[in-house]
């Protein structure tokens, strides 16, 4: 069941990789978008944004199996329709729908992963969770930008909604019903969503692991974009796919066997900590290409462990889906924000002010993740 919901979340980060990874193939298609062409990307990203946390509200609302088989065949349907490269515009109003989809699934698949593993893995399995992202982005450069390469991105989408739908009624046919407490409670009005916005980012509990992760978005999709550029150019291909295996490996073999003696919380401030020392090697005149794959190891210690934060600090599921709602809102911010922030520091003040910039995102993590210790401490 667990990989089977981790497979879920393939489908997820796979609605960004289709369009990321095969992009300059998609801007052939519609070269008269111009600048717009990047909306195709950050529509799911806003949509992310604005409603991460009402997803999060949702599904704990309606029920978490019930949503995520909607969310998977609303994907499904999106792919296969997009096999078809409508217009410009059907196709950005497509990418809207299908990041509604999107959070969905990425509140309902983490939220019945920690509901349905034993104590024993249950830290293992979310720190599997964590990898999502990054698996999928490798499977379509590795796969799916080949076959796209040959027989058109038309393949390429039709397979994503094919997988989409398998997994939509493998989901539905696997998993329990959801509970009636699940499924309870009158209309959901628009200011019960806000009160319960509230009520989620005032809580140490609910809010901590998203905090931490709004300060791992900022540099994570940005640094795999800008650091490639500043090494020499031999080793930049070596270096761009050495990077995401190193904070995938380190997540899988590091993180889960340093769950069973330190909290998630605290895994995660030493892996900024160890992040922003790395980056001190700069400075120390160590080789650029070890720097880069040395952060990203690091900052696998935070991405494992802060989606294992969540369920160790929420016991209940529905707190456990409205931080997962506020990952997937912070996070979408940090993608979002990130890398033009960091673009124009790096313009201003160089590679040193850039990496700068970072470490003090890094320590206003450490900072961010103490304060709610405390409050914690305090409740």
């Amino acid at each position: 069941m667990i990989l089977l919901l981790w497979c879920a979340g393939l489908g997820a980060a796979g609605q960004f990789a289709k369009i990321a990874v095969p992009f300059d193939l998609i801007a052939q298609r519609y070269p008269e978008s111009g600048a717009g062409l990047g909306l195709l990307l950050s529509m799911i990203s806003f949509a992310g944004i604005l409603l991460g946390m009402t997803a999060g509200i949702l599904v704990a609302r309606y029920g978490f199996r019930r949503l995520l088989v909607i969310g998977l065949t609303v994907g499904a349907v999106c792919s296969i329709w997009q096999s078809t490269l409508p217009g410009f515009p059907v196709m950005l109003a497509s990418r809207i729908i299908e990041g509604l989809s999107h959070l969905v699934i990425v509140v309902a698949a983490p939220t019945l992963i920690a509901q349905i593993a034993s104590h024993r893995l249950r830290g293992p399995a979310m720190t599997l969770w964590s990898t999502f992202f990054a698996v999928a982005f490798s499977i379509v450069a590795w796969l799916g930008l080949p076959l796209a390469q040959v027989f058109g991105t038309q393949m390429l989408f039709l397979i994503h909604g094919a997988a989409m739908a398998t997994l939509a009624v493998l989901v539905w046919w696997f998993l329990d019903a959801d509970n009636a407490q699940a499924v309870s409670g009158d209309h959901l009005g628009f200011a019960e969503i806000l009160q319960q916005h509230r009520e989620a980012y005032r809580s140490a509990f609910v809010a901590a692991p998203a905090m931490g992760w709004l300060f791992y978005t900022l540099t994570f999709v940005s640094l795999v974009a800008i650091l490639p550029g500043l090494l020499p150019e031999a080793q930049r291909v070596a270096v761009v796919g050495l990077m995401p295996v190193a904070s995938i490996g380190v997540s899988l073999l590091i993180v889960t066997p340093l769950l069973r003696y330190w909290p998630a919380v605290r895994i995660v401030m030493a892996g900024f900590a160890l992040s922003a020392l790395v980056l001190c090697g700069h400075w120390l005149g160590f080789p650029p290409a070890a720097t880069c794959i040395a952060l990203f190891a690091a900052l696998g210690l935070v991405q494992g462990a802060s989606f294992a934060a969540i369920p160790q600090l929420n016991a209940t599921a529905r707190d456990r889906a409205l931080a997962n709602g506020a990952m997937a809102q912070m996070g979408n911010l940090g993608n979002t924000l990130g890398t033009p922030v960091l673009m124009l520091v790096l313009q201003r003040g160089g590679t040193g002010g850039m990496l700068a910039a970072v470490i003090l995102f890094y320590a206003l993590g450490i900072l961010l993740h103490l304060w709610m210790h405390r409050r914690r401490s305090l409740s």
